[in-house]
């Protein structure tokens, strides 16, 4: 009696079909790559949304100095008076 009786028949293939029965074997570098570009899209826009949201909290004004900008404007500050409040400001 032969060894390859009790095989099952995905092993026993010599047929070239053994892994999943031929399919997915000339996709699996097409999926692959579209995973690979999908994840580095995603995490590349994770990074654009959280650096763009810093950078406007950043470079937005306060409201305090927007109010000592438009005091100085109307001519209620001095030069200097603007320059020492804008000093204790930062």
């Amino acid at each position: 009696m032969s060894t390859f009786t009790t095989l099952s028949p995905v092993v026993a293939d010599t047929h070239g079909w053994g892994h999943m029965n031929g399919w997915g074997g000339g996709w699996m570098w097409f999926w692959g790559t579209v995973m690979m570009f999908s994840w580095v899209v995603i995490i590349a826009a994770a990074v654009w949304l959280v650096t763009r949201s810093r950078d406007r909290a950043g470079n937005r004004p306060s409201r305090a100095r927007e109010i000592l900008d438009e005091r100085y404007a109307s001519g209620e500050l001095s030069t200097e008076e603007y320059r020492e409040r804008l000093d204790h400001l930062r």
